[in-house]
């Protein structure tokens, strides 16, 4: 896929979107209004590479709860967000029953997220074989956080989707720490793509805050399993200067100092950069799109809190059907 300039253009808004809706997200919580966020700063470049390299509402996806760029990607609206925030009528991922960023958007193939962690590896490696037996062009795409390639439905599916050369896609969200352990903590080896040899799959390690450099590895994933050349661990190196979530003192397990040097890796600040380098980006238009970026955020919130609350009957089902 060529980067033109109005790629990139929407990749940044993109981001920027995500971006202002999560820091809205923190102050909600902070004035008592919701009972919990889960943030994807820092983590914005490598959703929207990933999600831009698929071809989005025709292939599959199974995300994890740090997915809100992404998922604003692949066409979840700011308000249907805000609404998952707030538990109100209408919310799509579990009708308001399920924790906030606890994905599922059927009209997107995004499939319901469970809350322990690592079992979308599965269910990811479950829809790549039906895709190979129905002979159909789509790939599967898990993302998952480096602390639970700890589990093992994360082996139990890689491995199924190498043993069987399936259209799968899992990329790694390596931010350092699971919840307060460090990676160190938590394998021997340098990088979780490293581990992709022991299953017979390619690994790729890439640059995490490098929007394009992951939607190149992405995409080049996806071609191969379109091609039928098998499955791909993709790993973005990446770092959320904030906490875990709004449950967690990230001060505990790690210095200021070390999350204010990685904020100068912040990948919307890089993305910027280069794009005003490239000429791409002018003052006009960067200022157009923060207003839009904060007019959305301002409109999900102020539509979310006076949406009702669901009745008590929605908590009874449907859940299987």
């Amino acid at each position: 896929m060529e980067w033109t300039k109005e790629l990139q253009l929407e990749m940044y808004l993109q981001m920027l979107r995500s971006r202002r809706l999560d820091e809205r997200s923190w102050v909600l919580h902070r004035q008592g209004k919701i009972a919990f966020h889960i943030s994807a700063i820092g983590h914005e470049a490598t959703q929207v590479g990933a999600a831009y390299g698929l071809r989005r509402g025709h292939d599959w996806v199974a995300p994890y709860y740090r997915d809100l760029a992404l998922m604003l990607c692949l066409g979840l609206t700011p308000r249907e967000f805000a609404l998952g925030l707030f538990g109100k009528s209408g919310e799509p991922s579990s009708l308001a029953r399920q924790m906030p960023s606890h994905w599922g958007l059927k009209r997107a193939n995004v499939i319901s997220t469970s809350s322990p962690v690592a079992t979308q590896v599965s269910h990811a490696a479950g829809l790549a074989l039906a895709i190979k037996l129905r002979g159909d062009d789509r790939v599967a795409l898990t993302t998952i956080g480096e602390g639970s390639t700890s589990q093992g439905e994360w082996y139990e599916g890689l491995n199924w989707a190498a043993v069987h050369r399936l259209p799968f896609i899992c990329v790694v969200q390596n931010n350092t720490y699971a919840i307060s352990v460090p990676q160190k903590l938590q394998m021997a080896v340098p990088n979780v793509a490293d581990r992709a040899a022991a299953f017979g799959m390619t690994g790729v390690v890439v640059d995490g805050n490098d929007v394009l450099a992951v939607h190149r590895a992405v995409k080049e994933a996806a071609d191969r399993a379109r091609r039928g050349d098998g499955p791909t661990l993709v790993e973005a190196k990446t770092y959320r200067p904030v906490p875990h979530s709004s449950d967690d003192d990230d001060r505990s397990y790690r210095t200021r100092e070390e999350v204010e040097e990685w904020k100068k890796r912040d990948p919307i600040s890089l993305f910027k950069s280069y794009l005003e380098m490239q000429g791409i980006l002018t003052n006009t238009i960067s200022e157009e799109m923060e207003s839009h970026a904060m007019a959305e955020a301002d409109d999900a919130v102020k539509f979310a809190e006076e949406a009702p609350y669901p009745d008590v009957e929605v908590a009874k089902g449907p859940v299987y059907a």
